[in-house]
């Protein structure tokens, strides 16, 4: 079972600690009644968080397995439906399931998607999720290829087959994220033309597509602003979140820089935009 190294946090001030963890490269932050637990992608990164963090705050490193994870997150999550989709939490009915917990998950639909909760890849609950996924209802997807960069759970390339999309192609660097896709993939049998596949972004050329979607940070947004444009067809559309309010304009600055064109027309323009809980979401048209 894989685990996923953390710190626990005790008493500290929610928006002082954000701040505080800000350029530590968390990967997600998870609220708990007497503490805060902040979790990274390698230990190294975790050990380098905690001897930065100790001076101000009293943050204790652990391992916290997936299945745990799970287990203790199954009885929160409930469905979270954006526009016509639902997403929907599978719950185990075996006995790793906490007995209290007794939500049935929605049966797959062309209008639900069922996915295995995961700390490592995500619920789709969380408000980049949903707003790609408005984002992409924008969109008229018929006859449509469909990128989705940095999968994860496979929510955004299933999302897109569900709303008529030719096919889907998700990727990611991480092959326990693909694996873990492939298994949600399963779970949603109405599914047509989805598949999974372990790639870079950074060192591997994208292939073309109608739509791109990227549910990055900030920070990988601006770093490969060029090869996502790239992979754009011709008046394609990319849709990315993950970025805070904060780092907007760096990011559509670099969505629209042409390196080769210099200060000419920009490469893209903005069709769709909306904030949540602080996070943007952006649609641009590929000029």
């Amino acid at each position: 079972m894989k685990s996923y190294p953390a710190l626990e946090i005790r008493g500290a001030d929610p928006d002082r600690l954000l701040a505080a963890i800000d350029d530590l490269s968390a990967t997600a932050i998870e609220e708990r009644e007497d503490s805060v637990r902040v979790f990274f992608s390698t230990a190294f990164a975790r050990n380098r968080a905690q001897t930065i963090l100790t001076s101000d705050f009293d943050a204790a490193p652990l391992e916290v397995s997936d299945e745990d994870w799970a287990r203790r997150s199954q009885a929160d999550l409930q469905p979270v439906t954006v526009g016509r989709l639902t997403i929907s939490p599978r719950l185990s009915a075996g006995p790793q399931l906490a007995p209290s917990v007794d939500i049935e998950p929605l049966a797959p639909s062309p209008d639900v998607i069922v996915i295995t909760p995961s700390m490592g890849f995500g619920t789709g609950h969380h408000a980049t999720t949903r707003l790609c996924l408005a984002a992409l209802q924008t969109l008229d997807l018929s006859h449509q290829s469909v990128l989705d960069v940095g999968t994860g759970s496979g929510v955004l390339a299933m999302a897109a087959d569900r709303l008529g999309a030719a096919r889907a192609l998700g990727i990611d660097h991480d092959p326990d994220a693909v694996q873990a896709a492939r298994e949600n993939l399963a779970l949603n049998p109405t599914a047509r033309d989805v598949s999974f596949a372990v790639a870079d972004l950074r060192t591997t050329p994208l292939p073309r597509a109608g739509v791109v979607t990227a549910n990055l940070t900030g920070a990988l947004l601006i770093e490969t602003a060029t090869e996502l444009v790239g992979a754009l067809e011709p008046g394609g559309t990319l849709i990315v979140s993950g970025l805070l309010a904060g780092e907007r304009d760096e990011v559509v600055q670099a969505l629209r820089r042409d390196e080769k064109a210099g200060h000419g027309v920009p490469r893209t323009r903005i069709v769709w935009e909306f904030e949540e809980d602080g996070w943007v979401g952006l649609a641009m048209k590929k000029s």
